[in-house]
């Protein structure tokens, strides 16, 4: 079931989700990257948007943090992939705050999988100089 995010009860879970999910789909960002950004998701990027998990009663297995209607984040548990709780996530997203924007690594292969199917769009793309990657910018239909 989707809820809203419990600040202080689901930040460990969150930050775990994120890292492994990272692991996979971010691998060419190196694993140092992945650990400093994880603690950027705990510190500053869970208080200031409106997160949601996926949760089936034991804590969180997914989750979509939004800032106004920009996906700040959007990670499933690897082992929880493909059972169509993200897409859940995403179409509860969108009931919420109408159409999304969302930027994606150009490597970033599962998210853009995952986009993609869902009806993304590009709206362009640019190389971001703090990661040194080509990134996306990608809109939800509708």
């Amino acid at each position: 079931m989707i809820r809203p995010y419990n600040p202080g009860v689901d930040d460990d879970a969150i930050v775990r989700i994120f890292t492994e999910a990272s692991r996979l789909a971010h691998s060419f960002l190196g694993e140092d990257f992945i650990l400093n950004a994880a603690e950027d998701v705990r510190t500053i990027y869970l208080p200031n948007a409106q997160t949601h998990v996926w949760d089936e009663g034991g804590g969180p297995l997914g989750f979509i943090a939004l800032v106004g209607s920009d996906v700040g984040g959007f990670f499933m548990d690897p082992a929880h992939r493909g059972k169509g709780h993200g897409r859940a996530l995403m179409d509860n997203a969108l009931h919420r705050a109408g159409p999304l924007e969302l930027d994606v690594f150009q490597r970033n292969e599962i998210g853009r999988r995952f986009y993609a199917r869902y009806g993304f769009t590009s709206l362009g793309e640019r190389f971001d100089d703090r990661f040194g990657q080509p990134v996306l910018r990608l809109r939800s239909p509708g």
